[in-house]
C-alpha cells in the first residue's frame, strides 16, 4: 500500500464494525497509524518543493533500560532508501542517550516519526521489564506470560520483546516463532476442571505428549498444593519434570512457605528431580523470595505487559548538512560510538 493522504483515508476506510480495531501490515505503511501532523508536513512541503529535503535525525530515550524494536524500525524504512544507524537490540541504554539515527530526505520518512518512535517504546519498556524479572531469577528459568494481559494484535510484540530483554521462553505462538522458538507452556485450569481430577489428566498429557516435551502438571486445581504435588509425582514417577503453582490471590497466592512445604515433601517422597514452576502476579521482589524458597522456574504476565515505555524523541540534527535543533538541544550530531550501521 503506497503512502496516503487523509483523503485517501476518509474515502477507503471501511465501517468500524466491519474490521478489527487494530492496524494492519498495509495500513502501518501507509501511515494510517501516523499523526495527523505528520502526514500535512509532508504535503505541505511537497507544495513548497522541500520533501526532498536532506536532513538527518537522531531518536534517544527518555530513561534507562533494555533496547529493543529496532527490527520492526528497520522494517518500516526498508524501501525508504534512509540510511540507519542503531544500537543493537537487546543492549542496555542509559537516559538521553541516541539509539537510532536516520538520514536521508525527510519525505522519505517523515511520516513514519509516530510508528517509529512507538515500536521504540513500546517494545524497550517491555523489554526492560523482562530484564528486571531476569535479573531476580538468575540461574533460574524465565517465562513471558503476558500475552493475555494486552491487545492480540501486540501480544506477539510484547512477548517477543521480553524474550529480547533476557526472558528464556514465551507462551504466545507467534511471538516465539518470530524468534525461530517453540512456545512454552502445559496446560489450563479448564483442562484439569473438565477431566474432573489432576491424576486423570496429568496421565492422559504425559501419554499425549512427546517423549521429549516436558511433563509440567498444575496442582492447585482440586486440593491442597503438596498433596496433589505428591499425586501427580507417583502418579508420573520419572517422567514427570516440574509442578506448576499458581494459587489464586483468594487463597494468598503463591508463597515463599508453601514453595517450601511443596519442596520439603516432594525432597522427602524421593521426588528430588522434580522441579517447582511458579506463576501469579509475579515481579522482581516476589521473583526474588520464591527464588530463595526453592522455586526452579518463573512464568510472568501482568508485570511485564503492563510495563510503561520508554518515551523515545525523534529530533532533527542536521539539515542539507548544516547543524540545527530546536530550542533547548544542541545542535549536530551527537557523538556515539554504539551506533550501528542497519541499512
Amino acid at each position: 500500500m503506497d503512502l496516503i493522504t487523509l483523503d485517501d483515508i476518509e474515502k477507503t476506510f471501511p465501517k468500524p464494525e466491519q474490521r478489527f480495531h487494530s492496524a494492519s501490515h498495509s495500513e502501518i505503511e501507509a501511515g494510517w497509524t501516523s499523526d495527523i501532523y505528520f502526514i500535512r508536513a509532508r504535503d505541505l512541503l511537497g507544495s513548497m518543493g522541500l520533501a526532498r529535503t536532506a536532513v538527518t535525525a537522531e531518536i534517544f530515550a527518555s530513561r534507562e533500560g533494555i533496547f529493543a524494536g529496532s527490527g520492526e524500525a528497520l522494517h518500516l524504512l526498508r524501501n525508504s532508501g534512509v540510511e540507519v544507524w542503531s544500537i543493537p537490540e537487546g543492549e542496555a541504554i542509559a537516559a538521553r542517550e541516541v539509539v537510532m539515527r536516520l538520514k536521508g530526505s525527510y519525505g522519505d520518512f517523515g511520516v513514519y516519526e509516530t510508528p517509529l518512535l512507538g515500536a521504540l517504546a513500546s517494545a524497550s519498556g517491555w523489554a526492560t521489564a523482562a530484564h528486571l524479572c531476569k535479573s531476580a531469577a538468575g540461574e533460574k528459568t524465565l517465562l513471558c506470560f503476558g500475552a493475555r494481559h494486552v491487545h492480540p494484535a501486540v501480544a506477539p510484540v510484547m512477548e517477543r520483546a521480553a524474550v529480547i530483554g533476557g526472558a528464556d521462553g514465551c507462551s504466545c505462538v507467534l511471538g516465539a516463532f518470530l524468534l525461530g522458538n517453540k512456545p512454552s507452556g502445559t496446560m489450563p485450569h479448564a483442562a484439569f476442571l473438565i477431566a474432573g481430577d489432576s491424576v486423570k489428566l496429568a496421565r492422559a498429557y504425559d501419554d499425549f505428549v512427546s517423549p521429549g516435551d516436558a511433563r509440567i502438571i498444575l496442582v492447585d486445581t482440586f486440593k491442597d498444593e503438596a498433596e496433589e504435588a505428591l499425586r501427580v509425582a507417583e502418579a508420573l514417577g520419572g517422567n514427570l519434570s516440574a509442578i506448576r503453582l499458581d494459587t489464586p490471590s483468594e487463597r494468598g497466592g503463591v508463597t515463599p512457605a508453601l514453595v517450601r512445604e511443596v519442596r520439603a515433601r516432594l525432597d522427602q517422597a524421593g521426588h528430588t528431580g522434580v522441579q517447582i514452576v511458579v506463576s501469579g502476579g509475579l515481579d522482581p521482589e516476589r521473583i526474588t523470595l520464591l527464588a530463595k524458597a526453592g522455586a526452579d522456574s518463573f512464568g510472568v504476565g501482568s508485570y511485564i505487559a503492563r510495563a510503561p515505555g520508554i518515551d523515545m524523541t525523534l529530533d532533527l540534527k542536521e539539515i542539507q548538512g548544516r547543524a540545527v535543533a530546536k530550542r533547548g538541544r544542541i545542535p549536530g550530531l551527537t557523538k556515539s560510538t554504539r551506533l550501528v550501521k542497519m541499512a
